[in-house]
């Protein structure tokens, strides 16, 4: 079977200009091989800036024993960066950098990934940009272009967590996700979920430094499920919004869930 998500994330709501998202995703077994493919769609605005990735995923699963397995992943794509300058406020009419209403480039980039995983723990470390371009260069000869258009680096981060089964309907699932990037604090998300009669997830998680996270999930059907999330801002982003809401609609379609 195949599965599908649709995801919308409003960031520090009442803030003007704040981060808003809109994802797509599928992914699949390739036939009856140890292969899976995937395709993701994702637009970001923040501010006056635009940016779409598109991907084309694939992977590979291997099988370690009887209980554990490997997958190594890999992505092909780029992504459409873009600012209107006719969004911002300027006061001097004469900078070069506010010369063109729009500007706009594409950056072709690939990432990678290795997932271990069983039917009771799992772990991962992945680079989604494996290009960095930290060089001015890359973008454009003319400096006034290159000044204000984005110049995305490379990201690493690192996931683990374990599965605890308390009782046939009650299931802990405690997570951890780590976020490093050159010349930033490293950032932890730290996650506990409990899964009730196999239908619903409910669950909470703490972001180092920056907002603690209630979330929501419910199992609709056997091909549906929909979710929610809330953030609430600790940093002093908080005097200025009133925290992140993030909602999810899931739906996988297959053979397997007809059976």
């Amino acid at each position: 079977y195949a599965c599908s998500r649709l995801t919308f994330r409003k960031q520090w709501v009442n803030m003007e200009g704040a981060p808003e998202t809109q994802l797509g995703s599928i992914h699949a077994q390739l036939g009856q091989t140890d292969f899976g493919w995937g395709a993701l769609v994702c637009h970001d605005r923040v501010g006056a800036t635009d940016r779409m990735d598109i991907y084309a995923n694939g992977a590979y699963h291997l099988r370690l024993n009887d209980k554990l397995h490997m997958s190594v992943g890999l992505r092909l794509g780029g992504t459409q960066y873009s600012c209107n300058n006719v969004d911002l406020r300027y006061w001097d009419d004469g900078d070069q950098v506010f010369e063109r209403n729009r500007t706009s480039k594409f950056l072709p980039n690939a990432g990678a990934g290795v997932y271990v995983y069983s039917d009771r723990y799992f772990g991962g470390i992945s680079v989604p940009n494996v290009i960095s371009y930290d060089n001015t260069q890359s973008f454009s000869s003319g400096a006034a272009t290159s000044a204000y258009v984005p110049r995305p680096v490379r990201h690493y981060y690192a996931t683990g967590g374990m599965v605890f089964e308390l009782q046939p309907d009650v299931v802990l699932k405690p997570s951890v996700l780590i976020k490093y990037v050159e010349n930033a604090p490293v950032q932890a998300d730290f996650n506990l979920n409990v899964l009730l009669a196999k239908v619903l997830w409910m669950g909470g998680g703490y972001r180092t430094g920056d907002a603690v996270v209630g979330m929501l999930e419910i199992q609709a059907s056997k091909k549906l499920k929909i979710g929610y999330c809330y953030d609430f801002t600790l940093s002093n982003v908080r005097y200025y919004s009133a925290g992140s809401h993030e909602f999810m609609v899931g739906y996988d379609f297959g053979k397997a869930l007809m059976q």
